[in-house]
Parts: structure tokens; sequence; C-alpha cells
């Protein structure tokens, strides 16, 4: 099952994908973990796994949203990583530490990736164009060499 924002990315090589396991009742129990709470995709990626398992032969899917712990981009998979490169998508950097218990209200300014190296020609002056491209987990940066476009996927 891939996912249908980036089609190149199978939900596990995205790390939403936790869990498949039979429960007592006979279900195939799915767990997935979207990659923040208002992901637009997870309907959309319920709706596939359902679909792909039943045409596998699963009659009985259930799918569960599991929000402890929160995904982080530190769960894209090293293949995960190559294909989103291959596709001229910069992979992601560590994330930020995060600690256990309640989220805490930071107003001061987002975190920016400090450099980010060119997908077209591998300089690393780039500049950020916009904080949202295609979708909000990635950033629409451009190169001061070779003046291409690309995205930045943001670390979470």
């Amino acid at each position: 099952m891939c996912d249908p924002e980036l089609p190149m990315l199978t939900l596990a090589d995205l790390g939403v994908l936790r869990g498949v396991e039979f429960e007592e009742d006979g279900v195939l129990a799915v767990s997935l973990t979207p990659t923040y709470s208002g992901c637009p995709a997870m309907a959309e990626m319920r709706a596939a796994t359902v679909e792909a398992l039943r045409d596998a032969g699963f009659p009985l899917v259930r799918v569960r949203t599991v929000l402890d712990p929160p995904w982080t981009t530190d769960w894209i998979t090293e293949r995960g990583r190559r294909a989103l490169a291959e596709h001229r998508i910069v992979p992601p950097g560590n994330a930020p530490a995060s600690r256990s218990g309640p989220v805490e209200l930071n107003l001061s300014p987002t975190r920016r990736a400090a450099t980010v190296t060119c997908p077209h020609c591998a300089a690393r002056d780039t500049a950020e164009v916009s904080r949202f491209s295609a979708t909000s987990c990635r950033a629409l940066r451009q190169c001061r060499v070779c003046r291409e476009p690309f995205e930045y996927f943001k670390e979470i």
C-alpha cells in the first residue's frame, strides 16, 4: 500500500504502518499512525489498506489509528529516504528531540533546515521559497546555483 500523497513510498517505508496482527475474533488488525493528527490522507490510507487486504484474501479487516507515540520523520526507512531522493524530494534530517507528556505551546519561530543540498546539482546554496509545498510536510526550496526548484521533506 502506497502513501496517497507520496506514492513512491509504501506505508511501511513512511513509517506509519505500526503493526499487523490477527485478533481473537479472527479479524486482521492493522495499526496506522498518522504523520500528524489532522493528516487528510489518513482516510485514504485506511480505505486503501482495507481494500488491499480484502483483495489479498482477508475478508475481515480492522484499521486502528495509533497516536502514541506520535509519528516522527525518524520512522521513515532508509529505503523510503532513497525513494524520496530518487524523486528529487530531499529526505528529512533528524527530527527534533521530543519529550513525553503534554505538548508544549511554543510561540517561537518554526525551526528551519539550516543547509539543504540541491538534488539537481548538489550545491549547498539553497533557499526556502515556501514553507509549504504540495503537502504540509514538504517545503519548496530553490537552488541559487542551478536555479531549479525542489521539495524538501520537513523534520517532524
